[in-house]
């Protein structure tokens, strides 16, 4: 639950955590989603159940654990842009392992895509996210991995990074904003430059780079890079969950794109033109919706074709910056 402080010094309660974010978005986008970490039985717990039911999102544990809700402090600077920190020690949504996580995705036999990211990716959780993310992909499952870094959860960076690491090289898929180069050491060059480098150093097809206001950056294997940006001034509330949001547009997009989810997951050569354009334009609306309102806000997918058919986000293909 992220509780936002507020001008006053008083905390407010809005359902959040990076994955929950990416789940109820895409439930709230129209795609059937399964959400895999079990919920707590406290106050907190069920209005995060409430909401993904909402959402039309299936629980992969209906029944609620006997451990309290992970929180999440959220502060805001004066452009809305979000830090945290966080008590998550012995709560609810870390009650898995990787035989529960696999039992869950294998008993859905139209599972198409596995994301995870952020506060998944501490080192003391390896166990049970990377043995899952290598099965899925052994299981022909696309694989994507939101880096989501916050440093302020662990007293070993070394190992965070390691174990970042470790969770992006099993993706096809890798979302990162230019924060999160800065904290994994790819900060010494632009940050397109930092991403690409990155994408060097995995067997990811894709890299999604977000900007905040500057838009954000899609790039592949093969040298293929565009960027997106809006057109029109956005009236930014808070930044909290506006990347979860990206990314959820974006996976809606590949789903809607068959042919370009299978070149991904097959490491296939080119993207269609078209298709990235209708892939970040959604992606970029969808973090736009977001971001105009306190809180993680996911649009619903009739919102977000709305604000792309009125307000696109424009899309260029630039080159690929010498490395």
């Amino acid at each position: 639950m992220d509780m936002l402080v507020e001008a006053d010094g008083r905390l407010l309660p809005c359902a959040g955590g990076a994955v929950y974010n990416l789940t109820r978005a895409l439930g709230l986008q129209g795609v059937g989603t399964l959400y895999l970490n079990p919920l707590s039985g406290d106050r907190f717990g069920q209005a995060l159940k409430t909401a993904l039911h909402r959402a039309h999102v299936s629980l992969a544990h209906p029944y609620p654990v006997h451990m309290p809700t992970s929180l999440a402090i959220v502060g805001l600077d004066e452009a809305g842009k979000a830090s945290y920190s966080f008590y998550r020690d012995g709560v609810a949504d870390r009650q898995v392992s990787c035989q529960i996580l696999n039992a869950a995705c294998s008993a859905h036999a139209t599972l198409q895509i596995v994301a995870t990211g952020c506060l998944a990716l501490v080192p003391d959780d390896t166990t049970h996210y990377l043995p899952w993310l290598q099965a899925q992909r052994a299981a022909g499952k696309l694989v994507v991995v939101d880096a989501n870094l916050r440093p302020a959860i662990v007293p070993d960076m070394a190992a965070y990074r390691q174990s970042v690491m470790a969770a992006l090289r099993h993706a096809h898929v890798i979302k990162v904003s230019d924060d999160d180069l800065v904290t994994l050491g790819y900060g010494g060059n632009s940050p397109t430059n930092a991403a690409c480098q990155l994408l060097a150093d995995t067997s990811a097809h894709t890299l999604a780079l977000t900007l905040g206001a500057q838009g954000a950056v899609l790039m592949t294997r093969n040298g293929q890079l565009w960027h997106a940006g809006e057109t029109t001034p956005v009236n930014v509330a808070d930044t909290v969950g506006a990347g979860d949001c990206f990314l959820a547009g974006m996976l809606v997009a590949l789903l809607e794109r068959p042919l370009t989810l299978s070149a991904i997951l097959n490491n296939g050569t080119t993207l269609a033109e078209s298709d990235v354009h209708h892939v970040l334009q959604t992606a970029v609306a969808s973090a736009t919706l977001c971001v105009t309102q306190t809180g993680c806000a996911p649009p619903t997918r009739t919102q977000v074709a709305n604000r792309v058919g009125h307000l696109p986000a424009t899309v260029v293909a630039q080159k690929v910056p010498d490395m």
